[in-house]
């Protein structure tokens, strides 16, 4: 009977234990400024800033591109199991980014867009994100 309620009391313990680590487990947040590389991109767009922010119980996403001060609004910006969705719409097309979020400072991806598809590399640009908080 003891050893009946020795085991009752560890499966006990045990689940209480994995339950809580799964509830406390991390969830990467996408919102604030991210530098991206695009190498095989058209020259004009391999790099720029992306900024994602959460507001009125929404995302919203805006891309600026090195060298130019236009802020591009995303479009139907989800962020769902760590990947953020949104689409841009440049030279008359739309460009649709699919990204995964790999850790809380780090996203990869793709655009898509008429000729293929572009590899896309973030990393959280956390200097920009600290200036602001000043």
């Amino acid at each position: 009977m003891k050893s009946k309620i020795l085991t009752l009391l560890v499966i006990s313990f045990l689940s209480v234990v994995v339950v809580n680590g799964q509830n406390t487990a991390k969830k990467n947040n996408p919102v604030g400024t991210w530098k991206f590389e695009a190498p095989y991109a058209p020259a004009r767009y391999t790099s720029g800033i992306i900024e994602v922010v959460f507001a009125e119980k929404k995302y919203s996403a805006s891309m600026m591109f090195s060298g130019s001060e236009y802020k591009i609004a995303g479009e139907k910006v989800k962020f769902k199991n760590d990947s953020l969705y949104f689409s841009v719409y440049i030279e008359d097309q739309d460009v649709v980014i699919n990204l995964n979020m790999e850790e809380g400072t780090k996203m990869s991806g793709k655009a898509i867009y008429s000729e293929g598809e572009v590899p896309l590399t973030l990393t959280k640009n956390v200097t920009l994100v600290e200036e602001g908080k000043k």
